[in-house]
């Protein structure tokens, strides 16, 4: 986990495929805009593949993925995603799953490692979750994540080159380790300070309190 010095750390596991990890993204800044120390708040994500071995093909829509996956209609599908494209709005986010197509998240974690290394981590994760839930783009797309690099600052070549190669494998598996040793199941999931887990994507209100908390309760 992250131990940057002065600062309230909050580590983050999350998938890029997960829309209410966007979502409690989204709600935990909502609760940071709000929160006295914003300014010491050091965040740190962690790679969490909610289903590793999803094809990379991307053919598939969302709704057929979900009637396959669960037994259900296609009908009773768009239904359940129409109330998290709903709940997404709540906090300002626009979801195409109309557009978007379920992949493997793989090589996308491998480049947020290296986005994570370059000091360009939260940008990136925030361009892969815009574009997979709101432009459904195919992240598992070589082109398509170098382009999304290139967006938030990367080098196309080095992105390449990490593409290419099976570079940041290692970085992947070991959060995903830390995360069956925590005993996370599901995402996404945050741990304020080695101490507070919050799981899922609660209300902004919960996220402030808990950051309230936490930062009260320092050693």
């Amino acid at each position: 986990m992250s131990t940057t010095t002065e600062a309230l750390n909050i580590d983050i596991w999350s998938d890029v495929l997960c829309p209410f990890c966007y979502i409690g993204k989204r709600e935990l800044e909502g609760a940071l805009q709000h929160f006295e120390h914003r300014d010491k708040v050091h965040i740190t994500w962690h790679s969490f593949e909610l289903d590793p071995h999803a094809a990379r093909g991307g053919e598939q829509d969302t709704y057929s993925m979900l009637a396959e996956r669960y037994g259900i209609s296609l009908a009773e599908a768009s239904q359940r995603v129409q109330g998290v494209v709903e709940r997404a709005a709540g906090v300002g986010l626009t979801f195409r799953m109309d557009l978007a197509r379920p992949t493997n998240s793989f090589d996308a974690h491998r480049l947020l490692q290296f986005a994570k290394q370059q000091g360009t981590g939260g940008a990136m994760k925030e361009r892969l979750l815009q574009a997979y839930f709101s432009e459904g783009a195919h992240i598992a797309d070589h082109a398509v994540l170098q382009q999304l690099a290139v967006e938030v600052g990367l080098e196309a070549a080095a992105v390449a080159q990490v593409l290419a190669t099976d570079a940041f494998t290692a970085e992947v598996r070991a959060d995903e380790q830390d995360a069956r040793r925590i005993g996370i199941q599901g995402v996404p999931f945050f741990v304020l300070d080695q101490r507070l887990a919050v799981r899922g994507a609660q209300a902004q209100e919960t996220f402030l309190g808990a950051l309230r908390q936490a930062w009260d309760t320092r050693g």
